[in-house]
């Protein structure tokens, strides 16, 4: 018996949230492939920076393109979903790429912690870093300087602490 192409389709994906295991299997195998050209067309930075915007495409591409595989939403709106995330975090990359002030209001900015050996109390309180935090940064980071032996400690953009030695 001949089959038109969309029932062959439906047979192979299924259709709801009750999938054989095969038919789930045969969605993984096809989202992982779309979920990889999306990343691509993302870009480097959405995996690579780890930034509060790029950390956001990632949990939200997880979430959104999971539902496909499960059947937990229609397959094709899914995937839609997936790439109009993808195209927006690369529109809003192209856009904070082109203007500080909207590039600062996705991404944040550093915040300087220590300038010329002192602790900025203020700078730290507002960073919600501890002094704890500051010394694991100085040991991990600088190979366990003295707090008078910095010249510079920033909290980055990306949550990291940048540790700036003074010159002897």
């Amino acid at each position: 018996m001949m089959t038109t192409p969309m029932q062959f389709i439906d047979w192979l994906f299924g259709e709801g949230s009750e999938l054989a295991a095969w038919q789930m299997g045969a969605r993984a195998l096809v989202v992982f492939f779309l979920a990889l050209a999306m990343i691509r067309a993302s870009g480097r930075r959405s995996f690579g920076q780890q930034s509060p915007f790029d950390t956001c495409i990632t949990v939200l591409l997880g979430a959104v393109l999971s539902r496909a595989v499960v059947g937990a939403s229609p397959f094709w709106s899914t995937m839609a979903a997936g790439v109009a995330l993808v195209v927006t975090h690369r529109l809003v990359a192209l856009a904070s790429m082109r203007w500080q002030g909207f590039e600062d209001l996705v991404n944040g900015h550093e915040i300087t912690l220590v300038r010329d050996g002192r602790m900025d109390e203020d700078a730290m309180r507002h960073a919600l870093v501890s002094r704890k935090d500051l010394d694991e940064a100085l040991r991990q980071q600088a190979g366990g300087v003295r707090l008078d032996e910095v010249e510079r400690a920033v909290l980055e953009r990306d949550g990291k602490l940048s540790i700036v030695r003074r010159r002897s």
